[in-house]
Formats: structure tokens, sequence, C-alpha cells
């Protein structure tokens, strides 16, 4: 199998410390695989993408020695594609129309929670919209033990989510017309061919929801490895809504040993290549196999 990875940013502010952990090491993987790496922008979520933040994440990894080896693929452009694996999934009876709102989803969520000790969804609009206008279309999610996904990690070990009792059925389609992450995410994968995800561990819970979609659609599931997060001095994940600094492009080097500390990896190098002739088999070390 051929090896083909992916860093995927969202253009709501320039990386910083904990994004630039994330593409490091979906890179080092990458190299150590003798694979490619493909930067991908998730820019689905239109009202919150900045004008600019785009190109300016690509430029901020070209300081930094990463080059995507394909052109980068913008998830505004592939609206298609969504629509038609929409369309597939709904021939299926996969999915149905929700009239819910937050508000009401909130509501029910707390009473479900009191009687069930859960936070799912608890699937008001499986059998009808009790006559609700349709506002997003969510993906019907199994019961009892089909509800279980698990999967291994490479990073953080076995894993198991209970889809129908900590999740629900989930949106694939928003209220606002926007495609959702958890779609969008799947189809981009499966169309760019993608064998190896690795990201941050704040998206970790999410993979369950993922690999069932995956299977609904009848594509293959990749091998995930989620990093550990990078947190501030508050104790808090290090981000754009936590006052996460932008990376300092005059100083790359420095951002980078630092990063691959994090990970586990101590490189002392005086350039670009000879940081990333060190780290590669150093991550190769550990993670490769």
């Amino acid at each position: 199998m051929t090896y083909r990875g992916r860093f995927a940013p969202s253009p709501t502010g320039p990386l910083h410390a904990g994004s630039l952990v994330s593409a490091l090491a979906s890179f080092l993987d990458a190299r150590a695989h003798g694979g490619s790496w493909i930067v991908r922008i998730e820019d689905v979520d239109a009202p919150r993408t900045v004008p600019g933040a785009a190109d300016e994440i690509l430029a901020t990894l070209a300081h930094f020695g990463m080059h995507s080896d394909e052109t980068p693929v913008r998830q505004s452009e592939r609206g298609d594609a969504y629509q038609a694996a929409f369309e597939r999934l709904q021939a299926a009876g996969f999915i149905y129309p929700c009239g819910c709102t937050r508000r009401e989803i909130a509501d029910s969520l707390v009473h479900t929670h009191a009687r069930h000790a859960t936070l799912a969804y608890p699937g008001t609009c499986r059998n009808g919209l009790h006559g609700k206008p349709a506002r997003a279309w969510r993906l019907r999610v199994p019961d009892g033990d089909a509800a279980l996904v698990t999967f291994v990690d490479r990073w953080q070990g076995p894993q198991t989510q209970n889809l129908a009792t900590e999740v629900g059925d989930f949106a694939l389609k928003r209220a606002d017309g926007l495609w959702a992450y958890q779609l969008a995410v799947v189809v981009d994968d499966v169309d760019a061919g993608i064998t190896h995800i690795v990201r941050g561990a704040d998206l970790l819970d999410s993979t369950a929801r993922q690999i069932y979609l995956q299977r609904c659609l009848k594509v293959p599931t990749p091998a995930y490895l989620h990093v550990d997060v990078v947190n501030n001095d508050a104790g808090e994940k290090l981000s754009k809504q936590t006052g996460a600094a932008p990376l300092d492009r005059h100083a790359p080097l420095d951002a980078l040993v630092e990063a691959a500390r994090h990970l586990g990896i101590h490189v002392s190098a005086g350039s670009l290549d000879a940081f990333y002739s060190a780290a590669t088999p150093a991550w190769a070390k550990r993670f490769t196999r």
C-alpha cells in the first residue's frame, strides 16, 4: 500500500505552536513511510474562514520546510463531491431530515441526561418531523452492540465509542445549509486516497463517527494517530480561541525543535535540512509499524 497522509488546517487564523505539532507529526510520518504529504484547507465552515488565512498558512508551512506534494485541496471547492456522497447515503436510507433547533436539542439533552445518563442526540426526528420544517440532515446510527466502534490509535492505543449513547444521530448537513465537518472530511480523505491520518488528540472523539460513516459509504478506513495537544499555562488547549501566538517565521528551527520535543523526539540541528534528516528516522523508530 502506498502511503498517503495529509495536514488539514482550518483557515481561521495563522498557524501557532499547537498546529505546528500536528503539521510536523503528519509530515514526519509521511517522510518516514516514504509516502506523500498533502495539505488540505478545511474551509467548509465559510463563516469562520478568515480572508487570506489559507495563503498565510501555506506560506508559513513553506518557511518551516513543509511543502505539499500535490496542489493543496480546498473544501470550499468540493461541494459537488459532498452532494454526491449525501445522495448515496440518502438512497441507502441512512439519513433523515431534522427540524430541531439548537435550543430544542439542548433542552432535550438536559432531560435525557437526567433520565438516561447520556448526552447523545435523542433521535427526536428519527420517525418524522412532527410538523416542523426540515433544518439539518442527520445520519442514523445503530443501536446495541452495532453502535460500538473500536479502533487502535497508533499513539493513544485502543479506543471504543458507543455512538448510540455518546453521540446519537449526527448532522451531515447543517441547518444553515453548509456541509458538516464529519461528511466533508470523510469524503475528502476517500477521494485523496488517504491511508494514514495524523492529527491532534482534540479530534480523537470524532474518529468513531468518521469510521462509521466510512462503513456506510463502503470505503476503506485509514490508520489513525492522534498526538497529544499542546496546552497553555492555564492548562487549556492552545488555540486561536485561547490566545495562541502566531508562529514566528524568522525562527522556524527553534519552533520545530520545540514541536519535536513535544512529540518525544529530541533533535539538535543547525539547519532545516539537518533537522528533518535527524527527526525523520527518530519518528520512524517510534511509529512506523
